[in-house]
């Protein structure tokens, strides 16, 4: 017999990083967009369709939480060059994205800026748990 409510300890993690100075409405957004990106490229973070009693279905979510963290503009930068370094699966959010209204645009704004150069406002990284960590290192769980 399994017990379903047993806490599961993955061996991956999902994280955003935001920088801190945002505000609320670019904070959602920012995580958002982010996040929606990774089950195209890891499909096997995402789990099963869900059903409510009377039947219903509904999409399916992440089969593991997300953390959302937050930390200053020069933590972003040096969190950013660290997943880079380590290959994890990475989306990037900079500032530019809030003047623009659609993907085309993003990811124009995105190709127009060096890796170095980009005003970097969020990050979302999934990877092994133990590189995750060290790429957030100095980051604050979000409040």
């Amino acid at each position: 017999m399994t017990d379903d409510s047993a806490p599961v300890r993955f061996d991956t993690k999902i994280a955003v990083l935001l920088r801190d100075d945002l505000r609320t409405w670019q904070r959602l957004n920012v995580t958002a967009f982010l996040v929606s990106g990774l089950g195209t490229r890891v499909p096997e973070v995402i789990g099963e369709p869900y059903a409510d009693a009377d039947g219903t279905e509904y999409l399916p979510m992440f089969r593991q939480p997300v953390l959302v963290f937050a930390g200053s503009k020069e933590l972003m930068t040096a969190a950013h060059t660290r997943a880079v370094g380590r290959g994890v699966t990475t989306a990037v959010f900079t500032s530019d994205l809030f003047a623009t209204g659609h993907d085309e645009a993003n990811r124009a704004a995105v190709r127009a800026v060096e890796r170095a150069a980009m005003d970097l406002v969020g990050l979302a990284v999934h990877g092994p748990r133990n590189a995750v960590d060290k790429i957030l290192k100095g980051a604050s769980m979000h409040s």
